[in-house]
């Protein structure tokens, strides 16, 4: 017979979770939406809490936890506030994530130990004004690489946890050229990171929302946005088919 218990460690940590919820976010998260402010000291004891590291090795940083360990800190925030949660979960899911499964020893080890503690953000770049999960259809944003460098032009749009003031990189999508069977009309897309603060890389204001009103969200530029191609600038390939599989449009987009 199946059991539906938790085991004593994902017991442990959801009562962890819900009394953090209950004791820290609940009495005080309402003036960070009056504010539309960022909950930064929040997100800091969330750090401590290891909750950023959860599904990470150790030797990242992380708590050596699995997904389900991320499921249940994400319900048990969720049922005191949305932001905090979605904050949690792009931070692991869209920001770190796609480094630690695909990102290089140098990848990894650059970016992963400040995520996995929480002191770090990254962002995802995905969405754009015109586009979001169809990414052969509707992406616009182009990288081409020059002397060395990736160019990068383009805008995104509704990307969350962009534009704090502990955002260290966001991992942008554009369209680097035809691929190799060109076929079709195929193009070839690439992941680049885009440390912040790098020049031609702006970050709108944040958004005006009905609801998560204490998440960071914006719109991003890029305008002759220069990235060293160096071993940390580009995610490997495999990445992109794997972006696009997980897309509602993956029985119809043409294959990358």
């Amino acid at each position: 017979m199946i059991s539906y218990r938790l085991n004593d460690e994902h017991e442990e940590l959801r009562l962890t979770v819900a009394e953090f919820a209950r004791d820290v976010v609940a009495p005080v998260i309402a003036d960070f939406y009056e504010r539309r402010e960022f909950p930064y000291e929040i997100i800091a004891r969330m750090g401590k809490l290891g909750l950023f590291g959860l599904p990470f090795p150790e030797e990242y940083g992380g708590m050596g936890g699995d997904y389900f360990a991320l499921c249940l800190a994400l319900h048990e925030l969720a049922r005191v506030d949305s932001s905090v949660a979605i904050t949690l979960e792009a931070g692991v899911a869209l920001g770190a994530m796609p480094i630690y499964r695909f990102g290089s020893a140098e990848q990894r080890g650059r970016w992963l130990p400040d995520l996995c503690r929480g002191e770090r953000l990254a962002a995802f770049g995905l969405t754009e004004p015109g586009g979001g999960s169809d990414i052969p259809g509707g992406m616009r944003t182009t990288a081409r690489l020059e002397a060395g460098q990736w160019v990068i032009d383009g805008s995104k749009a509704f990307i969350t946890n962009a534009g704090t003031s502990i955002t260290s990189v966001v991992t942008a999508l554009a369209i680097t050229g035809a691929a190799a069977d060109s076929r079709g009309g195929r193009r070839e897309i690439s992941a680049i990171m885009v440390p912040s603060g790098t020049p031609g890389f702006t970050v709108g204001p944040e958004y005006s929302k009905v609801g998560w009103c204490a998440s960071d969200t914006r719109e991003l530029a890029f305008s002759g946005c220069r990235v060293p191609d160096f071993p940390n600038a580009r995610i490997r390939d495999q990445f992109i088919p794997t972006v696009l599989a997980s897309s509602p449009f993956a029985s119809t987009a043409p294959r990358l």
